[in-house]
C-alpha cells in the first residue's frame, strides 16, 4: 500500500513537470514573446493557457501597461541664458513587441533609450523658451512638443510615449537666491512707484476738495451776507413804515427794546435825571 501511494506521488510529480514544460500562462496585464534558440517566433497577447515546444522554445513576458520612467535631475538653460535644473518624467508602453525585442531587448535598455532621446528633445525645446515662459505661459506647449518629438523618433524601437511632463523646474542653489534677490528689489521698486502715484493722486484729490471747499464757503459767505443784507434793508423799511405811523409809539418800542438789551440782573446805570434814556421810566414812577 504504501509503495503504490509513492508510486502515484511521483506519477503526479511527473505528470506536473511535463505539463509546465509543455505549457506557460500569459497573464492578462502581460504580452509574451515566443523566441526558438533567440529567433522571434510569435507575439502571444492572449491571456491563458498556451502550449509550447519543451526545451526549444523561450517564453519572454513584457507588460502590457502603462510604464513610468524618471529621469534624474538636469541641468539645462534657457532662452535667456538661465539654468534651470528641471525633473522630468515619462509614460510609456510597448506597442510593438516584435520591434522591442529587435531593438532594445528589455525595459531597462528601453529606459536608457528613453533617457537619451527624451533629455535631447526637452533641452532643444526648452532651449528656445525663456525663463518666465517655462516657468508660466508655455509649459504645457513644450511638454506637448516633447511628446510629439520623442514619439515620432522611439516608435521604431516599438515605444509608444503617452506624455512627457516636468516634474521640477527649479533655480540652481548657487544663483538662486541672487535670482530671488533682484525680484524682491524689482518688487519694492515697483511697491514705491505705487506708492508715490498714490501718494501724488491723494495730494491732487486733497489738493481738489480743498478748493472745492473754499469756494462753497466762499459762495455760502456771500449768500449769507446778502440775505443779511436783504434782511436789514426790510427791517429798516419796516421800522421807517412804523416810525412814519406813530413816532411816539414806535419811539417807545426802541427805547424798551434798548431797555431789555441793556438793563439786565445786577446792573447799575448813572445817568442825569434829564436823560432821555430815563424819561419812560421816570413817567411810570411818577403814575
Amino acid at each position: 500500500m504504501k509503495k503504490k501511494n509513492i508510486f502515484i506521488l511521483v506519477v503526479v510529480i511527473v505528470a506536473f513537470i511535463a505539463l509546465n514544460m509543455v505549457l506557460y500562462t500569459v497573464d492578462e496585464t502581460k504580452q509574451a514573446a515566443v523566441l526558438r534558440f533567440g529567433e522571434i517566433i510569435k507575439i502571444v497577447e492572449e491571456p491563458g493557457l498556451h502550449f509550447k515546444i519543451p526545451f526549444i522554445w523561450n517564453i519572454k513576458t513584457f507588460e502590457k501597461r502603462l510604464l513610468e520612467y524618471e529621469a534624474a535631475s538636469t541641468l539645462i538653460m534657457t532662452q535667456d541664458l538661465k539654468y534651470l535644473v528641471v525633473d522630468n518624467y515619462a509614460r510609456w508602453r510597448i506597442s510593438d513587441l516584435e520591434s522591442f525585442l529587435e531593438s532594445v531587448i528589455d525595459e531597462n535598455a528601453a529606459k536608457n533609450r528613453l533617457d537619451e532621446i527624451i533629455y535631447s528633445d526637452l533641452r532643444t525645446e526648452l532651449g528656445k523658451y525663456t525663463y518666465t515662459e517655462i516657468i508660466k505661459d508655455k509649459r504645457q506647449e513644450i511638454m506637448n512638443e516633447v511628446t510629439k518629438l520623442s514619439n515620432s523618433k522611439l516608435s521604431e524601437f516599438g515605444i509608444e510615449i503617452i506624455d512627457v511632463r516636468i516634474k521640477r523646474a527649479d533655480l540652481p542653489p548657487d544663483i538662486e537666491e541672487s535670482v530671488y534677490g533682484r525680484m524682491r528689489t524689482e518688487r519694492e521698486r515697483e511697491a514705491n512707484l505705487y506708492r508715490a502715484e498714490g501718494d501724488e493722486e491723494a495730494r491732487k484729490i486733497r489738493a481738489e476738495t480743498d478748493k472745492e471747499a473754499t469756494i462753497i464757503q466762499a459762495e455760502a459767505y456771500e449768500k449769507a451776507e446778502q440775505l443779511r443784507g436783504e434782511g436789514d434793508a426790510q427791517a429798516l423799511t419796516i421800522y421807517a413804515n412804523g416810525y412814519n405811523r406813530d413816532p411816539d409809539f414806535f419811539q417807545f418800542m426802541r427805547t424798551l427794546e434798548a431797555y431789555e438789551k441793556t438793563l439786565k440782573d445786577q446792573t447799575t446805570l448813572v445817568l442825569p435825571p434829564d436823560s432821555d434814556f430815563l424819561k419812560y421810566l421816570i413817567k411810570i414812577k411818577d403814575q
